[in-house]
């Protein structure tokens, strides 16, 4: 007899279902790299320091080194006027200076000069060069150039301002 294949009215062929099985092993593959590369990254295998023994001594909190020596220079406040006649401002400007400690009595010294670069130079910025949100960068860097060139290089590190307020 032959095989003859009956349907009946009202039946339809269902379609065969995929295999979920590559997407399972994908998803544990991608599940274990995922973990074996975090493990590579954490321990240091990858993207580690070049001596393990520095992760070590970074974990348990070795001592800090010590501080280079420095003095502090203080400077007299200044009050400057800005602006025209119609509209007068005033900025109060408080600052010290970080110098070497070999130095400090050369800079103290300085101090009356110091003082004049830095009222001349105030004086001359605009009052729309006060306001804007980077101004004191500039400013800071500017003055302690200036500094600089009036003290003599390598005797003033840094300029430290206290107090900057536009009135």
């Amino acid at each position: 007899m032959a095989n003859i294949e009956e349907t009946v009215e009202g039946e339809e062929e269902t379609p065969k279902k995929k295999s979920k099985k590559p997407m399972i092993i994908g998803l544990i593959l991608a599940l274990g790299l995922g973990g074996g590369g975090f493990y590579a990254v954490y321990s240091g295998m990858i993207f580690g320091t070049a001596d393990p023994h520095e992760a070590v001594d970074a974990e348990h909190g070795e001592a800090p080194t010590e501080l280079p020596p420095i003095a502090f220079v203080p400077l007299d406040p200044l009050v400057i006027s800005l602006g025209g006649a119609s509209n007068p401002r005033h900025l109060r400007f408080r600052a010290e200076l970080e110098v070497e400690p070999a130095y400090q009595d050369d800079v103290t010294e300085l101090v009356p000069r110091v003082l004049d670069v830095l009222n001349s130079y105030l004086r001359a910025v605009e009052l729309r060069d006060l306001e804007n949100s980077s101004a004191l960068v500039n400013l800071r860097a500017q003055m302690l150039r200036r500094i600089q060139l009036v003290t003599g290089e390598g005797r003033v590190r840094d300029l430290l301002i206290m107090e900057f307020v536009l009135n």
